[in-house]
């Protein structure tokens, strides 16, 4: 395994579980990780974590940051990898 597929691999299930975590925490009403840390974990490499953590969670599926921003930057990262994999 590559650097490249190591780093996403581990940021995409960190993403994942921070999500569970989160609504295990909304449920209990116990300190919440910060929807800023949640966007960034998508943004850093973590969108399929972060959009599969939604689906299965059913987590922050009303708010529209999540719903329209999580899928466009998997969309975008996968434009990115697609761009970078032709280029190569």
């Amino acid at each position: 395994m590559d650097i490249i597929t190591g780093y996403l691999l581990t940021v995409n299930i960190i993403s994942f579980v921070l999500y569970g975590m989160d609504k295990y925490k909304a449920k209990r009403g116990k300190w919440r990780i910060s929807e800023a840390t949640l966007l960034t974990m998508a943004v850093i490499g973590g969108s399929i974590g972060a959009w599969t953590g939604m689906k299965v969670w059913h987590h922050k599926t009303m708010h529209k940051k999540f719903t329209i921003g999580v899928p466009l930057v998997l969309t975008l990262q996968a434009a990115l990898a697609i761009y970078l994999h032709i280029r190569a």
